[in-house]
């Protein structure tokens, strides 16, 4: 045997001692045991990049909610043709949700586009024959629209679902006040101010007709 083979012996050897005293020592990293992630979503990036990782992205809420957030700034803001984009855009998503039917309504009874309003304010009430909101609201579209005899009996039907409430008796004596019936119009300006006491444009009604 050379002296070189002797090295090799010595050295191989010396590798096998190695490896078999930490493979018999316990000291490495056991699956699920020894290793732990640094935060719970840590996730390897795979084949490519091993060196990255990926966590979860952080919940979002959802794209309805986003739009109703961005009709409501948009209200605050006077600005109803975005109002009335953003509820289109959700009425594609949820054709049925009452929020955004509401505000799409709203939207257009703004821009004085009374005719789609009443379309919307129709589609509530399909939905739920109970909402005094949309009663009024559909009472006020008609009136605008010319159609008296069915705003009053709307009018009627939201006070009926809801007599505590005073923009109701507001809007109805509006609605009276505009086709002349003066004296029915202050018995419900009367009745809205008796409602709520901070209805001052009811209190300047009832000033006006006394």
């Amino acid at each position: 045997m050379t002296l070189f083979q002797l090295i090799l012996l010595a050295a191989t050897g010396v590798v096998f001692y190695l490896f078999f005293r930490q493979l018999f020592s316990g000291n490495y990293p056991k699956r699920g045991v020894d290793f732990e992630a640094q935060t719970p979503d840590d996730r390897i990036g795979g084949l490519l990049q091993p060196d990255r990782t990926f966590s979860r992205p952080a919940a979002q809420g959802s794209r309805i909610d986003e739009l109703i957030a961005i009709a409501d700034r948009s209200a605050d803001e006077g600005d109803w043709l975005e109002v009335k984009k953003a509820m289109h855009s959700a009425e594609i998503l949820e054709p049925d949700n009452p929020e955004v039917l509401r505000r799409l309504g709203m939207a257009l009874m703004n821009m004085n586009d009374f005719a789609s309003a009443k379309e919307v304010f129709e589609h509530l009430l399909t939905l739920d024959p109970q909402d005094d909101l949309a009663e009024g609201s559909l009472a006020n579209a008609l009136h605008k629209l010319g159609e008296e005899e069915a705003a009053i009996a709307h009018h009627q039907r939201a006070i009926e679902l809801d007599g505590t409430y005073a923009p109701h008796a507001f809007n109805y004596a509006n609605t009276l006040y505009d086709l002349g019936r003066k004296d029915e119009a202050l018995a419900w300006y009367r009745k809205a101010y008796e409602l709520d006491p901070n209805l001052e444009e009811a209190k300047k009604m009832i000033e006006e007709l006394q």
